[in-house]
């Protein structure tokens, strides 16, 4: 959310598209946290009372998926097919609730823009996580085609796996989160590159200021706002009601796997030079129109 009113994604979208994209990110999240967050209170009152109350949740417009899988998990305590369950969830929502509608197929999905960020790769999910370093390092995976159910279900298994199932990693990205402040900036993670107040010119020409990321000598950081100034909040109307579950057939997806990788520094790197170099191309373009 904070890039698109950062120094790189503002020089190649409209500030219209910026907010278009915005209030499809916010809805989703916005979305996802409803769904979820009555699920984790009603476990915490069954706990409290020690007593089975998920027969609650079709009253709370929570899916009958997911009320099958919290009477499972009650019953054999089962953590891996609880995690992944809940990506199975938050995605077949935001399918039906975002990926499907008019309004964002319209204004973002089916966007130029949009496209050509998906067809670059510019997904990545990233972990911060320390070791001796000084500098944090970075462990994640890119998501390859943000429109498709299936590559999402499958990124939220992937980093279920790097975090889970490498103790060093996990703790390494617990003691990073617990030792810095959380505001939305890039710079929270990487202050060698990035700043949450500007330190370029207004109306500079923009040029590579990175290769392998790391600074040009003499060059600034990149732009990169904390959360609380770049968009302000949002009052979201209700959620549609309906269950999407209706295909047993995602069930496949709770089969135990186990990915390797996770590196994801040079394609990292690579990515900001992408931008950096379509930025040039734009303007190069647009140089040459005039």
């Amino acid at each position: 959310m904070t890039d698109l009113k950062g120094d790189l994604l503002t020089r190649l979208i409209s500030e219209k598209e910026q907010k278009n994209y915005f209030l499809f990110l916010e809805r989703g999240n916005w979305l996802i946290f409803q769904d979820v967050f009555p699920q984790f209170l009603l476990y915490h009152h069954s706990l409290r009372m020690k007593r089975n109350l998920f027969y609650l949740l079709p009253y709370l417009n929570v899916s009958t998926f997911m009320e099958t899988i919290w009477n499972h998990y009650w019953e054999n305590r089962n953590y891996y097919l609880l995690a992944i369950a809940t990506v199975i969830n938050e995605q077949n929502y935001l399918e039906k609730h975002v990926i499907q509608n008019h309004h964002f197929q319209k204004t973002v999905l089916n966007t130029i823009g949009f496209k050509l960020y998906d067809f670059l790769r510019f997904n990545h999910i990233i972990f911060p996580y320390v070791e001796n370093e000084t500098k944090p390092a970075l462990i994640g995976a890119t998501l390859q085609h943000f429109a498709s159910l299936h590559e999402r279900i499958m990124l939220g298994k992937r980093l279920y796996s790097l975090l889970f199932h490498q103790e060093n990693v996990l703790q390494g990205v617990l003691r990073w989160a617990k030792k810095n402040k959380h505001t939305g900036s890039r710079a929270d993670y990487w202050g060698h590159l990035f700043h949450h107040v500007k330190e370029s010119l207004p109306g500079t020409i923009y040029k590579r200021r990175t290769k392998k990321c790391e600074l040009k000598k003499g060059e600034p950081r990149i732009y990169s706002p904390q959360l609380k100034f770049a968009w302000g909040n949002i009052k979201h109307e209700d959620a549609d009601s309906g269950d999407w579950f209706h295909d047993w057939k995602v069930i496949h997806y709770l089969k135990e796997e186990t990915f390797s990788g996770g590196d994801i520094y040079e394609d990292y790197c690579k990515t900001i030079e992408k931008i950096e170099l379509t930025i040039m191309a734009k303007k190069a373009i647009f140089l040459r129109k005039e």
